[in-house]
């Protein structure tokens, strides 16, 4: 039976990190809570090959519809939002 024998890593390959740290370590540090939403299968579909198609991941873009929804600024006004205008 042939012998196989295995190198060890190279120098500067990066240590592993567990799911949560590499999680926390792609957000600058700011601690992440998972949000688990159920939605109909035909916009999970399209939504996964939309993000397969851009080379992103559904989490990505999902994260990024949510914060241009929910900004952190008080000052600016969710998209459904009407102005309370008085006319003159």
């Amino acid at each position: 039976m042939k012998k196989v024998s295995f190198r060890s890593k190279p120098a500067g390959s990066p240590t592993r990190l567990s799911p949560d740290e590499w999680i926390n370590d792609k957000n600058a540090g700011q601690p992440m809570k998972r949000l688990t939403i159920d939605v109909p299968l035909g916009l999970h579909k399209r939504i996964k090959s939309q993000c397969a198609e851009k080379g992103t991941k559904m989490a990505d873009a999902v994260r990024e519809l949510l914060e241009k929804q929910f900004p952190e600024e008080s000052d600016t006004m969710p998209i459904d939002a009407t102005p309370n205008v008085n006319p003159i």
